[in-house]
């Protein structure tokens, strides 16, 4: 017996062996059995206090506060770095001075062997069942710190998913599934569209950088007077009519390209076959904010007309007087003040005579070539009212400087008009002016041609859809007629054209001419009057007609015819 149980007290842990019996000698299985106890009782609490703070971060609520069975089970500081209270621990340091020499307790009995072995095996039951209770309140206590972490986890995913959400694409909303029961969208063609302004004006050709507008108009005329003469008769004549007009788009600057062609020919009646057309160009520049210079060329072609001064009696077809035509102008803004600087070159050169016999007449003693230089002032008083006055002076130069007659054709030119430009947009815009001009000759046995001018090109629109129009111009005519200087030719023309609806257009004209002869007491009167109606058949093509008198009268012998006329025909534009 003793030496089995010197083997047990040598197996034992030296530790707890220098407890029982250096530092507090014996233990009573009591002792043991009740530290065990206080142990678990504080690892229930520390368990308890993590779920309470766990759960105070969702409810903020004041955790609860574990309150044993009864005063004084456990002791009132639960601080983990201190003591565990256990009586393991070394003894806490008191002020009492009695506790620096502590007595030691006097040695117990140590127990018998067979009681020590059931005291074991009662430590090892009670350890388990406290390692389980501890277990299953850590799970339990894992469990509950899980849900929380995982509910917090998700709160922060979704506020982190929708920060971070992928932005959509543009075109996102048309990749959207369609419902199966939406209705069909209607075609593009069913759908509201703006109405077009004028849903008739041609659309035009792109070319390069230019826009072009071309129409064609092919009709018949059918006439009192086939050539507008005092010996014209009835004729029945066929008129092709080519027109175009071509404009840039560029982003600075500015070009424009006008022309007609006009062609007539005789089915019956009375013998007529003539052409006649033009093309003018137009260059804007912008040389800089104040500075801009404006170019103009163009070529005109047209027989000379069997009602003009210069018409030659008896012959089958009248000369062909070309022209060919430039000028140059430099406007210049200083302040309100606005000048313009303005150069222009005309020559005017003509063909041959066909007479009735089959000979040729030359017509080269009329060519001649116009220089002149233009200078315009005008002071701005309003965006709308701009008056202005301008000086002219050119020389007029005949290739042959002794015509067929003898004389000396050149002359001297010498202008000044004042006038007022308008510019309301679209309700009011042009000028007008007035002044004299004379023309003196070389010769000095035939008289200057001199005489006030009136000049005008107005647009008005009283109401949209309507527009009407006033020019005037004064034009000198020269000639080679012995003994005659010339005469001043006054034009006026007065224009209405009425939108009756979209695709019919009306129009109207009166018109006034007042040729003054000068060295002889003659004079011609001419008046006309015109209307017609254009009605589209669609974008490209339409219907054309109009009704149209003229007559002259005139105090020299030979002149005077009227002329009425009828013209049906269609238009093609694009």
């Amino acid at each position: 017996m003793l030496l089995a149980t010197s083997m047990f007290a040598l197996l034992r842990p030296g530790q707890l062996h220098a407890q029982e019996t250096e530092l507090r000698g014996e233990v009573s299985e009591s002792a043991i059995l009740s530290d065990q106890q206080r142990k678990a009782k504080q690892l229930a609490l520390a368990t308890q206090r993590q779920q309470q703070s766990a759960n105070s971060a969702q409810d903020d609520a004041p955790p609860r506060t574990y309150l044993p069975a009864s005063a004084g089970a456990v002791p009132d500081d639960t601080n983990t770095d201190a003591a565990t209270g256990s009586i393991f621990d070394p003894p806490q340091a008191t002020d009492d001075t009695a506790t620096d020499n502590p007595t030691p307790p006097k040695p117990r009995r140590r127990p018998s062997s067979a009681g020590q072995n059931a005291a074991d095996q009662d430590k090892t039951k009670t350890d388990r069942r406290a390692t389980g209770k501890s277990k299953k309140k850590k799970k339990a206590t894992t469990a509950t710190t899980d849900t929380t972490q995982a509910a917090t986890d998700d709160t922060d995913g979704a506020d982190q998913e929708a920060a971070n959400r992928r932005a959509l694409t543009v075109d996102s909303a048309d990749r959207q599934k369609l419902d199966p029961g939406a209705e069909r969208t209607a075609a593009i063609e069913g759908q509201n569209k703006k109405a077009e302004e004028d849903p008739f004006q041609p659309t035009g050709v792109k070319w390069g950088s230019f826009v072009i507008r071309p129409s064609i108009e092919q009709g018949m005329t059918a006439t009192t007077n086939g050539d507008s003469s005092s010996a014209g008769t009835s004729a029945l004549l066929s008129e092709t009519a080519l027109r175009f007009t071509a404009v840039s788009d560029w982003r600075e600057n500015a070009a424009t390209i006008d022309g007609y062609g006009l062609f007539r020919e005789t089915v019956s009646g009375y013998r007529v076959h003539d052409a006649q057309g033009r093309i003018e160009g137009q260059l804007n520049v912008d040389l800089d904010n104040e500075l801009r210079a404006i170019a103009k060329l163009g070529y005109e072609a047209v027989p000379e007309t069997a009602s003009s001064p210069n018409a030659i009696a008896g012959v089958s077809t009248q000369p062909l007087r070309q022209t060919i035509d430039g000028s140059l102008g430099v406007e210049k803004a200083v302040g309100k003040m606005q000048y313009t600087l303005t150069g222009a070159v005309s020559h005017d050169f003509y063909g041959d005579a066909e007479l009735s016999d089959g000979t040729t007449l030359s017509q080269k003693d009329q060519d001649n070539t116009l220089y002149t230089a233009t200078l315009r002032t005008g002071y701005e008083i309003s965006p709308v009212l701009t008056p202005f006055s301008e000086i002219e002076v050119g020389r007029r130069a005949y290739d042959q400087r002794i015509d067929n007659e003898g004389f000396e054709r050149s002359s001297t030119r010498l202008g000044a008009r004042a006038g007022l430009q308008l510019d309301m947009g679209e309700k009011l815009s042009g000028e007008f002016s007035a002044g004299w001009l004379r023309e003196a000759i070389d010769d000095k046995s035939l008289e200057a041609i001199s005489g006030a001018t009136v000049n005008a090109d107005l647009k008005w629109s009283p109401e949209r859809g309507t527009t009407i129009g006033l020019t005037g111009k004064t034009t000198v005519e020269t000639t080679t007629t012995a003994g005659e200087s010339g005469d001043i030719l006054y034009s006026g023309r007065l224009t209405a054209e009425r939108q009756i609806r979209a695709n019919l257009t009306a129009n109207a004209a009166l018109g006034l001419d007042w040729r003054d002869y000068v060295g002889i007491d003659g004079h011609d009167r001419i008046l006309s009057a015109e209307t017609g109606l254009t009605w589209w058949l669609n974008r490209y093509a339409g219907l054309t007609g109009r009704v149209r008198t003229e007559k002259l009268t005139s105090n020299l012998p030979g002149r005077d015819y009227t002329a009425n006329s009828i013209y049906l025909g269609l238009k093609v534009q694009r």
